[in-house]
């Protein structure tokens, strides 16, 4: 995030480079760095002639360099716009010649996205020398929650611990998803304010009570009725429910678990930094270690493989996902 403040801070001071290069697993700040290109480079009038966007998939390098090499017409510079750009793969090193020498009056945005230049080769090399290369890198998920409150302080918004919990289990790492969520919040959310989980519930439909989160954490508390009710409410809502998605956030917890009962040191501060949690949550890993031996905890990991081949159909294929996950709560709380 601080590397895409500092490329917008340039622009805006006028120390704009012939080329960006924006490449990478995650889309989300590529396509946030061409859109700012596309709205802020050039007034409404110079755009028509000065302004173009291309599609990887429709044109070929040469096409791509030939555009960024015209002059500007009534304007001081010009702006291309090469969406799609990983379509060109098999020919992108082609564009290290033009990158040698850019034209100064071009600003030639590449967006290549999912995929990544090889840096040992000419292209890279060059366009660091000349331009800009950004790489957008996907997050962790226990990195998500912290981008979640950053681009809410920015915004002036705070939100609790567990409505954000709910917003990454259930929107998961895809950072363009939970953005389109964020900004239906902050319409109906005046600024100031704290988002909430009923919030979440209310205008997103995450069930606050129903989710993996909740599960997880009366699981932890051995409070076998609360998770019943939360897997039968699964059952009558597969889709929205995953199995899948189930067992990996529960096998993310235990194995956390696990790490808690290896730590000497278990203060709140120690165990936030260690399992990568929010502080808040400390409490939920303290219970579930009192609830839960190291010993047993190794057992469950092993019930929730044994769980997810199931999900997949080996060595289960007349039980239904509910009545795997009804098996496996059973197994846990025994």
């Amino acid at each position: 995030m601080d590397e895409v403040k500092q490329i917008v801070t340039d622009i805006k001071s006028g120390n704009s480079k012939p080329i960006y290069f924006l490449m990478g697993e995650e889309p989300y700040y590529i396509d946030k760095i061409s859109e700012f290109i596309d709205q802020n480079i050039l007034t409404e009038e110079e755009k028509g002639f000065n302004q173009m966007v291309l599609y990887g998939r429709d044109v070929t390098i040469d096409e791509i360099v030939s555009n960024a090499k015209r002059f500007p017409m009534m304007a001081e510079r010009q702006v291309v716009i090469v969406k799609e750009a990983q379509e060109l793969s098999r020919t992108i090193e082609k564009l290290a010649e033009y990158a040698e020498n850019p034209q100064p009056t071009t600003i030639l945005v590449v967006c290549y996205k999912y995929k990544k230049i090889d840096k040992r080769k000419k292209l890279f090399k060059l366009v660091s020398q000349n331009g800009v290369i950004f790489e957008g890198k996907k997050l962790y998920e226990n990195q998500v929650a912290d981008w979640i409150r950053r681009v809410l302080a920015g915004a002036k918004y705070n939100i609790d611990p567990k409505a954000t919990q709910m917003l990454v289990e259930f929107l998961g790492t895809d950072l363009s998803k939970i953005d389109n969520e964020l900004q239906k919040l902050k319409v109906i959310i005046p600024q100031g304010s704290t988002i909430t989980a009923d919030h979440i519930e209310k205008n997103i439909g995450i069930s606050k009570e129903f989710n993996n989160f909740e599960l997880r954490k009366a699981i932890g508390e051995r409070n076998i009725l609360k998770a019943h009710r939360i897997i039968n409410y699964f059952m009558q809502n597969p889709k929205d429910n995953p199995l899948v998605v189930t067992i990996s956030l529960l096998y993310s917890f235990f194995s956390q678990v696990l790490q808690y009962h290896g730590l000497s040191d278990k203060s709140q501060r120690n165990v936030a930094s260690v399992l990568k949690v929010n502080p808040y949550f400390v409490k939920d890993y303290t219970e579930a270690a009192r609830n839960f031996p190291m010993k047993k905890v190794s057992g469950i990991i092993s019930l929730l493989r044994d769980a997810d081949l199931k999900g997949k159909g080996v060595g289960a294929s007349n039980l239904s996902q509910g009545d795997i996950l009804k098996e496996l709560l059973v197994q846990i709380m025994a």
